[in-house]
């Protein structure tokens, strides 16, 4: 594979010309070169790589570079970078829409046509390998001194029990008391009103359905907007459908407009490489998070919706076998981009960790939340509880353990509070009780946290404000251990990773780290930030060693729970642990697609014989990563293993 030099090797390159040259500089200068020199030269040491790892830069392509917010891991060994828009109003203007699928392994790029904005979706790893990509952006943020057109949220009620009705984009609604006209900006269903018949009396009541659109004036201009609320007419309509179809609005003004969402769902084929359309939510949503359940099924919670607001606590699960969705009965309301995990006894567990929009005292508190009753029981003791918002969390290897572990965070919107507290809830104890573990490298929002092969937990980078205002960047890694709950520090990234970057484990043990979306590129924030387009490699030190265990039955297969398969391998008497890994699908410092599950093996002649667990909640279908770790700690490159989905039970 090739690899751009960082720009520290670039600087250990300079010849014996340059130092000629800058003996006649100043002492600091010259002093500042050999620093530099000299770093570059130690962290290329086997020594050094083997105690703490080392750092590339992924050659790509320039017709390649996108603005990476998501990244999934494919049983493919592909990945897939999805930008959309990438966080940059002309490209949404103009429906440039961008997703570049990356093979690692031959280091080869294809740009893969993306139907939608993408930019800030849910996704989630389905049982066939397909990945489910779901929500996404409808309008841009418009900061209030940037509104240029009155508008805001039209009700629009359908009065006919008979009747639904879409009403197009460009509909104009004209208010009966102002007479101002505004138009909507996006095709709108209103469902037809219904209709309850008394058993006794045997009369009939119909009530009204209610659809919401956004809406906006016509022309510019502070004339233009409204102070009260108005019944508007609705142009277009014929006959009855004048009566039965109205709109009613409160204010419709200059007030900030916050992001919308979509509704549209996709699978993306990892095969036939390309997104396939299913269909959509109920609801619109920007800046959900997807968790994938025991049966293969898909929860959907939270975002903003198609009018700018949070969703109000109306969850939905996706069936891919139906390609369809269903609410769940009974609400619960949480900010977006929330860390849902699947839990034991396939229940969900909340770790308070989220990413930017909702009230700063609603949905936040930790908990594990009973999908079927809807009981939501609290876990609590979490340090910093006001600093969770852009905080990573992580299932600590292996599964079984149920520990989760909280990094990091910040205050509630642009709050330049951070953390460097790190929280542990163990979910096997009686009473299940945040406690502290090791502190981070450094306060930092963002932090991104990937599980190893070896049991050991992976975190690198962050800032220390809000999107990196300030110059805050961390350049900082660690290995955290959770069988001894120590962390130490490993090789400094490269560059630096704030808001919109994240990390995946590879198949052949390495780390990718993509993005970084920082606000402004000094530290007197004057000067705009630019979005971070490198990959980095991170080669942990485990792949530094003298020797690595191999699984020499390298053919993908099904393997069902609770049922023993035979890998061949030399050396197996080498083999301590077997790990399965679920590939990872990142965005927004949310991850919980990743686990290790610890497997049950015994060694033959030539090979393991391994048994995976019967828990669907601990094993979700999918497909996973086979490594086998020796001795030394150092895993074998993965072998892609298929968990099918249970069987229904029987009635």
């Amino acid at each position: 594979m090739k690899y751009r030099p960082s720009r520290r090797t670039r600087r250990f390159g300079i010849g014996a010309a340059a130092i000629t040259v800058l003996a006649g500089m100043n002492g600091p200068a010259l002093h500042r070169f050999s620093s530099d020199k000299y770093h570059a030269y130690k962290i290329n040491q086997p020594e050094y790589k083997a105690e703490n790892g080392h750092w590339d830069v992924v050659d790509v392509p320039e017709q390649y570079r996108i603005n990476t917010i998501h990244a999934a891991l494919l049983h493919t060994g592909k990945v897939l970078l999805v930008a959309g828009s990438g966080n940059n109003a002309k490209n949404f203007a103009a429906k440039s829409f961008r997703s570049v699928l990356w093979d690692p392994e031959k280091n080869t790029f294809t740009n893969i046509p993306t139907p939608k904005d993408l930019f800030c979706s849910g996704h989630s790893q389905l049982p066939d390998g397909k990945l489910l990509v779901a929500g996404g952006t409808q309008r841009y943020e418009k900061l209030k001194g940037d509104v240029e057109k009155a508008g805001g949220l039209m009700f629009v009620h359908n009065e006919d029990p008979d009747k639904p009705k879409t009403l197009p984009a460009g509909t104009r609604f004209t208010g009966k008391e102002s007479g101002k006209t505004f138009v909507s900006k996006d095709p709108l269903l209103v469902p037809r009103a219904t209709k309850k018949t008394n058993p006794k009396t045997k009369k009939v009541t119909v009530s009204a359905s209610t659809a919401r659109v956004y809406v906006e004036a016509l022309r510019k201009g502070r004339k233009y907007q409204t102070g009260t609320e108005d019944n508007y007419r609705i142009a277009g309509l014929k006959g009855k459908d004048r009566q039965n179809f109205y709109g009613i609005a409160q204010k419709l003004s200059f007030d900030k407009k916050d992001f919308q969402g979509i509704k549209q769902a996709y699978e993306f084929d990892p095969v036939a490489e390309r997104y396939i359309p299913v269909d959509p939510m109920n609801e619109a949503r920007w800046y959900p998070t997807l968790t994938g359940l025991q049966d293969g099924k898909v929860l959907a919670v939270s975002g903003l919706d198609e009018i700018g607001q949070v969703v109000p606590g109306k969850n939905e699960i996706y069936d891919p076998k139906t390609k369809k969705w269903k609410y769940l009965p009974k609400k619960r309301f949480f900010p977006t981009y929330p860390s849902l995990f699947l839990t034991g006894k396939g229940r969900i567990f909340y770790t308070g960790s989220n990413a930017g929009y909702g009230p700063d005292d609603k949905g936040r508190t930790p908990g594990i939340w009973d999908l079927k009753s809807n009981r939501f029981d609290v876990v609590p003791g979490i340090s910093d509880p006001d600093a969770l918002e852009t905080s990573m969390s992580v299932l600590l290897p292996p599964a079984q353990d149920q520990r989760y572990m909280v990094l990091g965070g910040g205050g509630v919107g642009e709050d330049a509070k951070s953390t460097a507290k790190t929280r542990i809830a163990d979910l096997r104890a009686d009473k299940p009780r945040f406690k502290n573990g090791p502190e981070l490298y450094a306060k930092a929002r963002y932090p991104s946290s990937v599980i190893l092969p070896d049991d050991t937990v992976l975190t690198t980078n962050g800032s220390g404000d809000y999107r990196g205002r300030g110059d805050t960047n961390v350049l900082k890694a660690e290995l955290y251990t959770p069988k001894t709950n120590t962390a130490r520090p490993v090789a400094d990234p490269l560059v630096g990773r704030n808001y919109h970057s994240g990390a995946l484990l590879l198949p052949d043990g390495r780390v990718m780290t993509f993005g970084s979306d920082s606000l402004f590129g000094d530290k007197a924030n004057t000067k705009p930030g630019e979005f971070q387009q490198q990959i980095d490699l991170y080669t942990p030190p485990y792949l530094f060693r003298d020797s690595r265990p191999k699984l020499t039955d390298t053919a993908p297969r099904t393997v069902k729970p609770g049922v023993k398969t035979t890998y061949r391998t030399a050396h197996a008497s080498a083999i301590t642990r077997m790990r399965l890994i679920r590939p990872g699908s990142f965005t927004h410092v949310t991850n919980v697609e990743q686990r290790s599950i610890a497997l049950d093996f015994t060694r033959t002649k030539d090979g393991v014989t391994v048994t995976l667990p019967k828990d669907a909640s601990l094993v979700p279908p999918g497909w996973y990563m086979l490594n086998a770790v020796d001795d030394q700690g150092t895993p074998s490159k993965a072998v892609w293993v298929k968990v099918p989905a249970p069987a229904p039970p029987k009635k």
